[in-house]
């Protein structure tokens, strides 16, 4: 794998939340890609546009990752719910079943019973008076006559009881039955939940199963913006030098301006404004987009110095000079696009000046002088810029320092 490819990936990938919430989520994307922007903007735009399109991959890859797995989660779970409902439903159905075929049983039963008691009940008393006849003439005794009509009587009360205990019976397989039949609805109602739910479940990860072919996109997306990246390195690093170059004869243009001011003579001596404010007035309106300071490219492995402060701000607008001075230079110069340096004077005991980068027009020319908040450009991207904004610099005997001291502590 290529050098670079561990560096993003470390870099990168690594930084990334799992589970984020999509609004902190895209507020993380967008403030990677500006970063990812500031510290490239001396990079060559193909490696820029390159490692732009990495880092996008590689931030959308952990959520389009995270849902492909919830989703095929969730498939699994509602599988499991339902065959265990499909499984109680079953169930349901045999219990039903067995309890219709017993209900069944006893009702038949009871019919027979009812049957057979009305046909012995009927035949005693259509035949009474034959059968009291009958027992008259056989018995040999009142009693013995008694007994005999006694015993039919005990027999029809023997089936009367035998068919209240099967009406019984069959009263309780009715409620078995229904109790079956409840349950079974209830087992049903769960089964159409459980294959409802599962096809939702399946709809979702037909999108999720979308989404992991948008995950290899992005896997093959990141690998050619790698394999550019790295094709740029060469030209990238040059570019690199030729910044640093371009800053340190600005240095020494800034130092040899002070020399030649008003034929050698000492330039004039600047002083803070009164009243405790700050020294130099907000050079455009806007938001600090990149800090003063030292930037490691961990793309290419670099150190760079940011020799100034970005403020982003729209295109076209209003540059004011920050302080008094006399314009040493205003023109195109590279990495920084149109730029114009303003010499303020001596201060401490060393030539004082500020300049502005990447500004869309000029307004002043070498050689004038300006009044401070007077328009002297506006704000653009020329030069090695990915967007619109002021790079402002405060430099002292040519060498860069950090802006933010000596702006309004609020920036505005």
């Amino acid at each position: 794998m290529p050098v670079l490819t561990l560096t993003l990936a470390v870099v990168l990938f690594g930084a990334v939340p799992a589970g984020a919430d999509p609004a902190d989520d895209k507020s993380r994307v967008d403030a990677e890609l500006a970063q990812t922007s500031a510290t490239l903007e001396a990079a060559t735009s193909r490696a820029q546009q390159a490692v732009a399109q990495y880092a996008q991959a590689n931030a959308q890859l952990p959520g389009a990752q995270n849902m492909l797995a919830d989703a095929r989660g969730r498939v699994a779970a509602a599988e499991v719910v339902a065959r265990q409902a499909d499984r109680e439903a079953a169930a349901a159905d045999e219990v039903k079943t067995e309890a219709a075929k017993e209900y069944q049983s006893a009702a038949v039963k009871v019919d027979e019973s009812r049957a057979h008691v009305g046909e012995f009940v009927s035949q005693t008393y259509r035949g009474s008076g034959f059968l009291a006849l009958n027992s008259i003439l056989e018995s040999g005794s009142p009693s013995e006559f008694a007994n005999r009509v006694g015993y039919l009587n005990q027999v029809a009360a023997g089936k009367t009881r035998a068919l209240n205990a099967l009406t019984v019976a069959r009263a309780q397989a009715k409620e078995r039955e229904d109790a079956a039949e409840v349950a079974r609805q209830r087992a049903d109602q769960s089964r159409q939940q459980a294959q409802q739910a599962l096809a939702a479940s399946r709809a979702a990860q037909a999108g999720a199963e979308q989404a992991a072919t948008d995950v290899q996109n992005l896997i093959t997306q990141r690998q050619q913006a790698i394999d550019v990246a790295n094709q740029e390195r060469t030209a990238v690093l040059a570019n690199y030098d030729r910044l640093k170059a371009e800053s340190d004869r600005i240095a020494a243009e800034l130092r040899e301006a002070a020399k030649n001011r008003n034929g050698g003579s000492p330039p004039p001596t600047v002083t803070p404004p009164s009243g405790g404010g700050a020294f130099f007035m907000m050079p455009t309106a806007g938001w600090k987009s990149s800090d003063y300071g030292m930037r490691y490219d961990p793309y290419y492995k670099v150190w760079q110095l940011h020799a100034g402060m970005d403020i982003a701000a729209p295109s076209g607008q209003v540059i004011y000079a920050a302080a008094d001075g006399r314009v040493v230079r205003a023109g195109w110069n590279g990495g920084y696009g149109n730029y114009t340096c303003i010499s303020h004077g001596n201060y401490q005991g060393r030539d004082l000046a500020t300049c502005y980068g990447h500004q869309s027009a000029m307004m002043v020319s070498a050689g004038q002088y300006v009044r401070r908040g007077q328009a002297i450009g506006r704000v653009g991207s020329t030069g090695a810029s990915t967007g619109a904004h002021l790079h402002f610099e405060v430099r002292r005997d040519g060498t860069p320092e950090n802006p933010q001291g000596w702006l309004p502590a609020c920036l505005c």
